[in-house]
């Protein structure tokens, strides 16, 4: 059997150099917390580097890296214990569309991508909910969202990576260049030494979002294990995405007396769907989002039904917002009536929708579904005020769609048995939710932990995955279910994959599994 094909690494480009550093703990402060709002993190050194030499240097000099993005982390794996922080939202150069793809810089926010593709009439389709997430740090996590039904997630659209090594060796990946052999990529360095990087052989949940460790499957491309590797095995400095001609699209607001209608309505639309893409007749619904009553509340509760001018009658109990697309042209009135008849009973108040190019009517309906997670947020920060402790405790979780309305009601009894306030939204198209505690108290934390804890065995008994879209990161107890998903073994093995590229240890340590 021929030796499989080896990769070199070269030299990092520019000028291996110091870059900036912060050093007035008043500019350092907004990076020593992510949007898990994690308490204690603090750093040696905040750097900014802009080109690769400066990255290289970092990686070389430094102890211990945390390399960063937009922070929008809900794991806590961008808050910093000790290491160097280096935030690569200066990498931010946006390239020329070539043969349907596009390379942008780490530090280019998904918003920004979105402008410079608008006026080619392209876009890039699986952009996760926030768009102000970086490019790096949307590659790092496999990072998904309500596009995913239609369009998949981060990984089925990078086409190719620039990934700085913990030695300051470089890799360019092209999709289809290097796949793994006999179970390991062989690499070779600049200085002509080979390097092992074994695959883990565990079996990854058959669900269309993960984001729960090291990619694993036979041949699998290099590319891939980078991909979703939360930053633990490389610094990703530039991705090659795909992008492709923007659909024709409206979004639909419709509220519901209770959530069996709704999830009989998305069933429904998600046939719809599937029938449409299969070449039949049908709506090309490209994805849905749900909030349910409690969510309903925090958003009659900060007046977002009044500022966007969306009612939520009092009889609603859960509503949908789901997008649908059409390549073939405009979409019209008589699409919006299908799309009631779709809906089905138990619709309470009027049904909104925001027709193609209406985009201030689409603004207030995507506020809404935005709504839901910020308003937790500010209850969990004037929480914070008074018992610093407290910080987001939240599942991030999807099963098959076939135990959907089962894991709801398993979801809701763990939060409730513990007396806790929640709340449960999400994209229902994948059957992924978001479970939600709010807690007041430390002692809500920790009873938060052990119902989310309670939630994730209960999505691996039914064949899904308790980390969908937001990773694992320092997240104590999505370290634990990740353990219970891949075995003492798995874990092993993702720590040989580790060490291989990084034998010091000095990318993102306490990520993904507790410090060696």
């Amino acid at each position: 059997m021929p030796a499989p094909p080896r990769l070199r690494t070269r030299a990092p480009r520019g000028e291996v150099r110091a870059p900036q550093r912060l050093t007035d703990p008043a500019d350092m402060a907004p990076y020593l917390q992510d949007a898990a709002r994690t308490p204690g993190g603090h750093a040696p050194a905040v750097l900014l580097p802009r080109t690769e030499g400066e990255v290289a240097w970092v990686l070389r000099e430094a102890p211990a890296v945390l390399p960063v993005g937009a922070q929008s982390s809900l794991t806590g794996g961008a808050t910093p214990f000790g290491e160097w922080v280096m935030s690569l939202a200066r990498l931010d150069a946006i390239g020329a569309v070539r043969d349907g793809s596009v390379r942008a810089g780490a530090g280019v926010a998904l918003s920004s991508l979105e402008e410079a593709l608008r006026p080619q009439g392209l876009f890039y389709p699986p952009v996760p909910t926030f768009h102000g997430a970086l490019v790096g740090g949307v590659c790092s996590t496999n990072a998904a969202g309500a596009a995913t039904f239609k369009y998949g997630s981060t990984r089925d659209w990078v086409r190719g990576l620039t990934v700085v090594l913990a030695s300051g060796e470089v890799l360019d990946l092209a999709r289809g260049e290097a796949r793994a052999e006999d179970g390991r990529f062989l690499l070779e360095r600049a200085d002509g030494t080979a390097l092992q990087v074994p695959v883990p052989t565990y079996v990854m949940p058959r669900v269309p979002k993960r984001s729960a460790g090291y990619h694993a499957e036979p041949r699998m491309d290099l590319v891939d294990l980078f991909v979703g590797s939360e930053g633990t095995l490389g610094v990703i400095t530039e991705a090659v995405l795909g992008v492709r001609r923007a659909p024709a699209r409206l979004l639909v607001w419709a509220a519901f007396a209770g959530e069996p209608d709704a999830l009989g309505a998305v069933a429904r639309l998600r046939g719809e769907a599937l029938a449409a893409r299969s070449g039949g007749a049908g709506l090309d619904v490209a994805s849905i989002e749900s909030v349910d009553a409690r969510s309903l509340e925090l958003l009659r509760e900060d007046g977002l039904d009044r500022e966007h001018a969306v009612p939520l009658p009092a009889a609603a109990q859960y509503a949908l917002l789901f997008a649908v697309e059409s390549e073939a042209g405009p979409l019209d009135d008589d699409a919006a009536g299908r799309i009631e008849d779709l809906c089905g009973r138990g619709l309470v108040g009027p049904t909104l929708v925001a027709l193609p190019g209406d985009e201030r009517r689409a603004g207030a309906l995507l506020a809404m579904r935005e709504g839901v997670p910020l308003a937790v947020n500010r209850r969990i920060r004037a929480a914070q005020r008074d018992h610093p402790s407290v910080h987001k405790v939240a599942g991030d979780v999807i099963v098959p769609m076939d135990r959907l309305a089962e894991a709801m009601a398993v979801y809701r009894a763990a939060f409730s048995r513990r007396g806790l306030d929640h709340a449960l939204w999400g994209h229902v198209s994948d059957g992924n939710i978001h479970a939600n505690a709010i807690p007041r108290t430390a002692a809500d934390v920790h009873a938060g932990e052990d119902a989310i804890a309670e939630i994730g065995e209960a999505v691996l008994a039914m064949g899904g995955c308790p980390m969908s879209e937001h990773g694992v990161g320092r997240d104590p107890v999505k370290q634990a279910l990740l353990r219970r998903l891949y075995g003492d073994d798995g874990i092993a093995q993702m720590r040989a994959t580790r060490r291989a590229l990084d034998p010091e240890g000095k990318l993102c340590p306490g990520v993904l599994f507790a410090r060696e």
